[in-house]
């Protein structure tokens, strides 16, 4: 029918030379955490290795499979059978999940822990994605506010229900941010009327209000991220209004504080791989929340140039089979894809640099954890057997 069976090899390969780049810093960046916490030398290597060459295996078999044969039904179940687990998490018992601080994230899976919120998001992507073709892209784009409001309210009804099981029983508020926002841009594409994102935009906006009001260490964190720039942002104000927002004597964010320090450490070349100092203790989740930061040290500015650029060209591959495709469906799923790498990535190299509050939130295919990596494998496999299906004209631009 005109349409070439060969996967975007290009897209391929790049995923897999961020996996080895995230099994070589889970080693590099892990010495202080290892021996802090009692475990062997290369346990966090060993463990990440077994992630990478797995998820290759997977991403390289789904890139093998007609997404006709099998699309529906790994989508489907990722968003059903991980919406139900993270609903029942918070009310099952100790020894199968996994406790943080008051929040359960992690079961407890043959001695690993999974994080089921990970292969969520992909398959939240494909839900939005079926269903936006199917409601949304189907019917006329001109209608009456009310009557497009009533497509819309499923919609708000299912994001209001991932608010008590995401962002309260998980106090995951980052993952949340980046549904909310991933799902804000696909609408865009769905082509419907600007009119909408006005509500849904205020909806958004209120609802982390919200959030954030109710939680007391997430307004800290506003407060100590204000602290750290209120100086460079209220110079250009008047007096009247510096005095009125300038806070005083509130301590500044020390993990901002030493993953600045650590990028400044750096320099250009870095230090030398596995010669960092602020991994030592000073910079906390250095392998996971804080990589980049940890790289940066290490590999210095240039270095993490490379990785960051290596991460960009992954995402812009994505976009681009994302707009070569036909298929409305398999086009806003392969946004999705992108967004859930590119969102991430932003909130993180703000958070370590200080431009927005801190929010734990890991790296796509670099910060170490088992959950993300394979479940990013499984989204990159999806994408790779959907670029078997570009026309060879199209096939030719993306490559």
């Amino acid at each position: 029918m005109g349409y070439t069976k060969d996967f975007d090899m290009v897209l391929f390969y790049t995923a897999c030379v961020l996996v080895c780049m995230s099994v070589v810093f889970s080693y590099s960046l892990s010495v202080y955490v290892v021996e802090y916490l009692g475990f062997g030398q290369f346990h966090f290597f060993i463990r990440q290795l077994l992630f990478g060459v797995l998820g290759i295996l997977i991403m390289y078999r789904l890139a093998l499979i007609e997404p006709s044969l099998y699309f529906d039904t790994i989508g489907t179940y990722l968003f059903v059978f991980m919406f139900v687990v993270l609903a029942i998490m918070p009310f099952l018992p100790d020894f199968l999940v996994t406790q943080t601080l008051g929040a359960k994230r992690w079961i407890r899976v043959f001695g690993f822990s999974v994080a089921p919120v990970e292969f969520f998001k992909v398959g939240y992507a494909y839900f939005l994605a079926r269903s936006f073709n199917k409601n949304l892209l189907k019917t006329k784009k001109h209608m009456s506010i009310t009557d497009e409001m009533k497509l819309y309210i499923p919609y708000l009804l299912l994001f209001l229900l991932l608010v008590p099981i995401i962002a309260l029983a998980q106090k995951d508020f980052g993952q949340l941010v980046v549904l909310l926002v991933m799902t804000f841009v696909m609408l865009m594409f769905a082509n419907r009327s600007y009119r909408i994102f006005v509500f849904l935009g205020v909806f958004g906006i209120a609802t982390m209000l919200f959030l954030i009001l109710i939680a007391p260490h997430r307004i800290n964190r506003i407060y100590g991220w204000w602290s750290m720039v209120q100086d460079s942002v209220l110079s250009f104000a008047p007096s009247f209004v510096a005095n009125a927002l300038r806070i005083e004597n509130y301590p500044e964010p020390y993990q901002v504080g030493h993953s600045l320090n650590a990028i400044y450490h750096g320099g250009y070349f870095g230090t030398g791989l596995s010669d960092g100092i602020l991994k030592m203790g000073y910079l906390s989740e250095v392998h996971t929340d804080f990589v980049l930061a940890g790289i940066s040290e290490e590999i210095g500015f240039f270095g993490l140039f490379v990785v960051v650029g290596i991460l960009m060209f992954l995402i812009q591959r994505v976009f681009r089979i994302s707009r070569m495709i036909g298929n409305p469906k398999y086009h806003l799923f392969t946004l999705g894809v992108g967004l859930l790498i590119a969102l991430p990535l932003l909130i993180n190299f703000g958070g370590i640099t200080g431009i927005i509050p801190i929010k734990g939130i890991a790296v796509p295919f670099i910060s170490y954890g088992g959950s993300s990596m394979i479940s990013m494998c499984i989204a990159i496999g999806m994408v790779l057997s959907i670029s078997r299906n570009l026309k060879p004209k199209d096939k030719d631009e993306v490559y």
